[in-house]
Order: structure tokens, then C-alpha cells, then sequence
């Protein structure tokens, strides 16, 4: 096998920064190291683990599916920090392996299915109209995250958790707060304040269960920690990977008026729609794994104790899979995208976030059709690529 990897030198950690005056688009360095090696051994200093950069849609499915490749964060080695992650948090799905993430998964994995998630349109399309009718109540211009992409996933988050509704302005606050990133000892804060509201309300479920996903999990053999610990996980999992799909995709939608305007005069394309959003913005933009073991990957020898750094975005606009990965075409088939992850840690709310956006962008096209953005482009502030990626806040304005 010829191999394609960089045996001796390899690069540094390449910039994830979006191109300039092309917010949707992966980093140029990484798009290119695609091109040239889909597995690349990244420098690091003497005495550190090895490091690969996987920018491949083949490679990246084939470590999301290997149970070789572990999602404990403690065996993941970040070049940036120069040392190990710490273990996970209690209940924290993303950072087990089985048998652990086995247990807890099959407890969820019976909430989430298609059928329960669809029978929650009727809520979404309730709690969408509501932040639509205060947009339009407000008039413009106006923040389109504070109004629109942050209040529909923060409400359906208090539905599942079954936060009562004395309680949910205080609980959107704090999400607000940790979601916005614009000031970290605030933002420590509020996370902190959401773990002990989060403990305080299982332990009040426990008590007395009412007509909820947390409530129904207080039956299983979950402990306190691990339940506090499940619900904060669902929340990290669920609010801000969609808030963060609504606003950019809503930016992605003004800056592609051809796709926008077909979405809006077909609505038969939502569907497909979505799933080229998701293909197309890949807003979860990386994702590591350690290695357990020693393997051949793409010709490269990976040891264990090595780390693989997963670059989402790039795998997403692979012309090997996707041709014209770089336009957005709702017509296309985004069929295998890799925006929910792949594999044992594949995405549990995925289906509850299909349903928040194949209601909401339709929806937010037919109330504001002359909607536009209310600042130039380039002046959309834009969140840090490492994170969830997206807009710190959309300015938009209307007729």
C-alpha cells in the first residue's frame, strides 16, 4: 500500500479558521492537507504521543465505526494544551466507551426514536410560531439568535427535561448565558448554576415524576450524580448544536438567495434541505479519539497511546463522496453526511433537531419573506471554529 501520510515531518496543528469572507467554507489548510494526505501525522514536541490530523469522509467514517479507537477523553492527547484531557464528566456520553456508554445509551436510545420525536412537531411548530410572533412584535432590526435560533431548542429542552414553567425563564437565562461565550467568568458561572439547577430537578423528578424524559430515567438504575450528569449532557447535546444550525443556517440561507428561494417556493425540498445544511455548515467542526492499539490506517501506523484528531467539516466536503462539496444544493443527496457523527456515538436528539429545522426555516422564510442580513457580511460575528461552531449573533432586518 503506498502510503499517504507524513512518515517523519509533519505539520503543526493547521489553523482552523474559516476562510476570509467565506464563514461556511473549512479552513483552506486543512481542505488542502485533504487533498494531499487524508492522514497526517501532525509535529509534536519530543516525548508526546503521536498526533494525526484525519480529514478523509472514508477514514474519518472508519474511526467513528472501530471501537480501537476510544472516545474516553483521557486518552486523547491535545496538541494545543500539550497534555491528556481530563476524564469526562459523570453522565457524559461523548467521552465513554463501552461498557459504560452501552448502559446508559440503551436507557436513552428508546426516547429518541423517530416515531417520538415526529410526535413532537406539533410542540416545535407551537413554540416556533410564539418566538416568531415576538420578531415580528419586536420589529427590526433584530438579533436573530436572542429571538429566533436559541429560544426554540432551549424550550424544547425544558419540554424533555420537564422544567416547570415558573422555572424556565431563570433556566433559559442561564443557557443564554453559556451558550453567548462572550464573557468566560460569566459563562463559568451560569454552567455552574445549570449543574446544580440540573441535580436540584433530578432529585425533585425522582421525588415526583411528572410526564418527561427525566422523569421516565428516574425508574432506571441511574444514580443521583449520573442523572444530574444525563441531563446536563442532553442539554450541552441538544441546545446549542441547534441553535447554532438555525442562526448559521439561516446566514447560510441570505448568503445563497438561489437555495433560499427555492426552499421557500418548494417546500417538498425541506427534508433534503437540512440535510445539505448539515453536510454543508458541519458546525461540530472536529472530534478526537485515542488509539488503543496499534493499527494501520490509510498506510499510516498509528501506535497505541497516539491521538486522532477528526476533521468533520473537511470529511463533509470530500469530493470523493460528495461532488461539488463546496456549493450548497438542496437538490443534491447529503445521504451519509457526517454532521451527526457515525457509529455507537452517533448523535441521540438527531432526530429532534431534524424536526426543530425542517419546521423552523420554513416557517421563519414565511413569516419575514423580505428578510436580509442588517450589517454586512463580514461583520457577522462569527464563534471559535474549536468549539460549536456558528454566530455569536445575526443581525437581520426586514420589510
Amino acid at each position: 500500500m503506498t502510503n499517504t501520510y507524513y512518515r517523519d515531518q509533519g505539520p503543526v496543528m493547521p489553523s482552523l479558521d474559516r476562510p476570509i469572507g467565506c464563514p461556511f467554507d473549512p479552513s483552506p489548510e486543512v481542505t488542502a492537507l485533504r487533498a494531499e494526505l487524508p492522514i497526517a501525522r501532525l509535529a509534536a514536541p519530543e516525548g508526546a504521543p503521536g498526533v494525526w490530523l484525519v480529514t478523509g469522509y472514508e477514514l474519518v467514517r472508519k474511526i467513528l465505526a472501530d471501537p480501537r479507537f476510544s472516545s474516553r477523553y483521557e486518552t486523547q492527547y491535545h496538541p494545543l494544551m500539550g497534555a491528556h484531557l481530563p476524564p469526562a464528566p459523570i453522565g457524559d456520553l461523548t467521552g465513554m466507551d463501552a461498557p459504560e456508554h452501552t448502559r446508559i445509551r440503551k436507557m436513552l436510545a428508546g426516547k429518541f426514536t423517530v416515531r417520538r420525536m415526529n410526535q413532537l412537531t406539533e410542540r416545535v411548530t407551537e413554540i416556533t410560531r410564539t418566538q416568531l410572533d415576538e420578531m415580528e412584535k419586536q420589529g427590526p432590526p433584530a438579533d436573530l439568535v436572542q429571538v429566533f435560533a436559541h429560544p426554540i431548542p432551549a424550550q424544547m429542552i425544558c419540554e424533555l427535561l420537564g422544567v416547570p414553567y415558573g422555572e424556565r425563564a431563570d433556566f433559559m437565562g442561564f443557557t443564554q448565558s453559556v451558550s453567548s461565550g462572550d464573557d468566560p467568568e460569566a459563562q463559568f458561572a451560569a454552567f455552574a448554576q445549570l449543574g446544580e439547577y440540573l441535580q436540584n430537578l433530578a432529585r425533585a423528578k425522582r421525588a415526583n415524576p411528572t410526564d418527561d424524559l427525566l422523569s421516565d430515567l428516574t425508574a432506571s438504575d441511574l444514580t443521583e450524580d449520573e442523572l444530574g450528569g444525563v441531563a446536563a449532557f442532553l442539554l450541552g447535546a441538544g441546545l446549542d448544536t441547534t441553535a447554532n444550525m438555525l442562526a448559521l443556517g439561516t446566514f447560510a440561507l441570505l448568503r445563497n438567495p438561489s437555495q433560499l428561494a427555492a426552499l421557500r417556493d418548494d417546500p417538498s425540498l425541506v427534508e433534503s434541505a437540512v440535510e445539505e445544511l448539515l453536510r454543508y455548515l458541519s458546525i461540530a467542526t472536529t472530534g478526537m479519539r485515542g488509539v488503543l492499539e496499534d493499527i494501520e490506517l490509510g498506510g499510516a501506523p498509528l501506535k497505541a497511546g497516539d491521538t486522532v484528531i477528526i476533521a468533520v467539516n473537511a470529511a463533509n466536503r470530500d469530493p470523493a463522496k460528495f461532488p461539488d462539496p463546496d456549493v450548497l444544493d438542496f437538490r443534491r443527496s447529503a445521504a451519509g453526511h457526517l454532521a451527526f457523527g457515525h457509529g455507537i456515538h452517533q448523535c441521540l436528539g438527531q432526530q429532534l433537531a431534524r424536526v426543530e429545522m425542517r419546521v423552523a426555516f420554513p416557517a421563519l422564510l414565511a413569516r419575514f419573506p423580505s428578510l436580509r442580513l442588517a450589517v454586512p457580511a463580514e461583520e457577522v460575528p462569527l464563534r471559535d471554529p474549536i468549539q460549536i461552531y456558528g454566530v455569536r449573533s445575526l443581525p437581520v432586518t426586514w420589510e
